[in-house]
């Protein structure tokens, strides 16, 4: 009696894009574009067809993602003028000095006015924002609190909440970190978002509600899809004055800009305290953090899945960023 045995293919179709991406991310370290070319015609991740010069697509491809501030792929000059490339989540296994592939962008983003998306709709872009720069992030539902019929919850609650821990290279420089100082080992951040702030009284506004919804934070940002360019001075003035920080939101959440950085605050636990009391979600955020500190090594991987299945979701690739935004009507260049 014979057995026979049958093997299936899977096909996955992506866009060249996405292949470029998940070649870098198979490559981890630093590459070229040759190297990424090859990689994507091995694994057969995209047919090139009858392209005549696949390989010098993939270069161009690659530069966009530094021309137009993606902030998953960064790059370095080497000797001869040449590029290699990685994906920015792998930057801490690559032990080089990197250079900014900053690219000058205008603040103001030309959208149609006549906007049908809810301001809920740019959570999404944020979450994924924020995962690419290793944050944890969870949306904050005021609504959902003892006290949601008070008007005045939106001087006390976040739009989103995340967090950032320290990751250092061994387990037992880790755990030394732990030992000494637990608070140095994360970093709390509170986001208050908007669609739209076109007028120096709804920057007010939404600067103080940033300022009182983060004072229990290390950072607090002012998070916004666009910004009046006549508005830049004054952001700056009260950047400065008050350390909250400021992200122009993209409907590519990877070429998302921080145009002014926050300054760091110890944490407020009284404040920490009283948010818990009123919002279950806002707890349990603060529970998973708590459980992922204090998990033991042979725990923290399925304790970090399980702060990561609690947290906002984000998306996968390209292709679900392009359908969302039109979807929810986000005006998407």
């Amino acid at each position: 009696m014979y057995g026979y045995t049958t093997s299936f293919k899977l096909i996955i179709i992506m866009t060249i894009k996405e292949a470029i991406l998940k070649s870098l991310d198979d490559i981890k370290g630093l590459t070229n574009y040759l190297e990424v070319f090859n990689h994507i015609v091995a694994k057969e991740y995209y047919d090139f067809g009858t392209a005549k010069t696949p390989a010098s697509t993939i270069s161009a491809l690659l530069g966009d993602f530094i021309r137009t501030g993606d902030t998953r792929v960064k790059r370095i000059k080497q000797e001869g003028g040449n590029y290699s490339y990685y994906l920015t989540k792998n930057e801490q296994n690559i032990s080089v000095e990197i250079l900014s592939g900053d690219t000058e962008t205008s603040i103001v983003k030309k959208v149609d006015k006549i906007k049908s998306y809810e301001e809920r709709d740019l959570h999404k872009l944020l979450s994924s924002y924020l995962k690419n720069t290793d944050i944890y992030s969870k949306t904050i539902f005021h609504e959902q609190s003892k006290t949601s019929g008070d008007n005045n919850q939106i001087w006390t609650h976040p739009d989103m909440v995340g967090i950032k821990f320290l990751k250092l290279q061994t387990v037992i420089s880790q755990n030394f970190l732990k030992s000494i100082n637990r608070v140095d080992t994360f970093k709390l951040s509170s986001y208050e978002i908007k669609k739209e702030i076109n007028s120096d009284s709804e920057l007010k506004k939404a600067f103080f509600q940033a300022v009182s919804n983060s004072s229990w934070a290390n950072f607090g940002y002012l998070v916004a899809f666009e910004f009046s360019d006549s508005l830049l001075e004054e952001i700056e003035r009260l950047n400065q004055s008050f350390g909250i920080g400021v992200i122009l939101l993209n409907a590519n959440p990877y070429q998302s800009k921080v145009l002014f950085q926050p300054k760091y605050r110890d944490l407020d636990f009284k404040t920490i305290d009283k948010l818990c009391k009123i919002n279950k979600e806002f707890e349990k955020f603060i529970e998973q953090t708590e459980k992922l500190m204090t998990a033991e090594d042979r725990y923290y991987k399925s304790t970090e899945k399980e702060l990561d299945e609690f947290c906002d979701n984000y998306f996968a690739n390209d292709t679900e960023i392009e359908k969302y935004c039109k979807e929810k009507y986000i005006p998407f260049d």
